[in-house]
């Protein structure tokens, strides 16, 4: 685990937070951000595979200022422990973000969530319903789809994707330049969202994450989605608001529309020349689509 004082100055630059420490029910220590006023009501950012807490930096600077903002970094991922032995799954995914918010006495959550935080974000939600407030969409699913491109495939084959991920860095490395498409990342921002990765012990759950990726029944994680996907039905009440990347390589427009029919009262925003990487590629665009979606009477 990366520890507050072994963040490099070139780093701090651009992440300039005090990470905290959550033990899970594992063991494993998971580091996440608590910024902004002491409060039990928070904004929850879930990111996914292969970013950090780094993923959200802008966002947080921008609402800390009037709303704490918790910020966690999944197990294997960002500055968290990195266990060559953990229970990779969703479920664990899940059940470590609610870990978390309970420990902090979290009594009211809006939600943002990108990549695999909509699987394990929602999953959090369904089990804290009666907590959950505003919630915001990035790119990203919480429901089954067969869908994957062919380069994510490849990785996610047991013997040469994991020599793909964790030797060649084959998933994370290629992530900085094909997730951005209106702008490129520059060397600094590439800098930081590889940080966390920069061996084969330190992508053990970048691999992970893409074998994880429940296509068929016969998936471990399948059943669990399955589940969260069930539970969608119950957020059609909660505001809801979608940021969407129009140019994202792997969570396309059929995700969108997908979306759209699970809560077709979403407040949808597509940004047709935008990758991935939404809020980077967007910047302050997609910064105050998020600040007035989570805060609409200062919109």
């Amino acid at each position: 685990m990366v520890t507050d004082r072994q963040i490099p100055d070139w780093l701090r630059r651009q992440y300039p937070f005090t990470p905290r420490v959550h033990r899970t029910a594992a063991g494993a220590r998971l580091s996440y951000l608590d910024e902004g006023p002491r409060s039990d009501e928070a904004v929850l950012m879930l990111h996914g595979n292969p970013t950090w807490s780094y993923f959200y930096r802008h966002l947080v600077t921008a609402i800390a200022p009037r709303a704490r903002c918790i910020v966690p970094d999944h197990i294997g991922m960002g500055l968290s422990d990195k266990p060559a032995d953990y229970a990779y799954t969703l479920a664990t995914r899940i059940d470590d973000v609610l870990g978390l918010v309970e420990s902090l006495g979290l009594r009211r959550i809006h939600l943002v969530v990108h990549d695999w935080g909509g699987a394990i974000g929602f999953g959090v939600a369904a089990r804290i319903s009666s907590r959950i407030g505003r919630l915001v969409v990035l790119n990203t699913a919480a429901f089954r789809s067969d869908r994957i491109p062919l380069r994510i495939a490849l990785c996610r084959q047991r013997s040469l994707g994991t020599w793909l991920v964790r030797r060649l860095n084959g998933f994370a490395g290629p992530a900085v330049r094909m997730a951005m498409h209106r702008r490129a990342l520059s060397a600094e921002e590439r800098r930081g969202y590889l940080f966390p990765y920069d061996s084969w012990d330190n992508r053990v759950a970048v691999d992970a994450f893409v074998k994880d990726i429940p296509l068929r029944a016969s998936d471990v994680s399948y059943s669990t989605l399955h589940e969260v996907e069930k539970a969608l039905p119950t957020f059609r009440g909660h505001p809801v608001s979608v940021v969407w990347g129009g140019r994202d390589f792997c969570f396309n427009d059929h995700f969108l529309e997908r979306w759209k029919q699970f809560l077709p009262e979403a407040r949808v925003t597509r940004l047709a020349d935008v990758g991935h990487y939404v809020l980077d590629d967007a910047g302050a665009e997609a910064i105050e689509l998020c600040r007035s979606a989570l805060f609409p009477e200062n919109a």
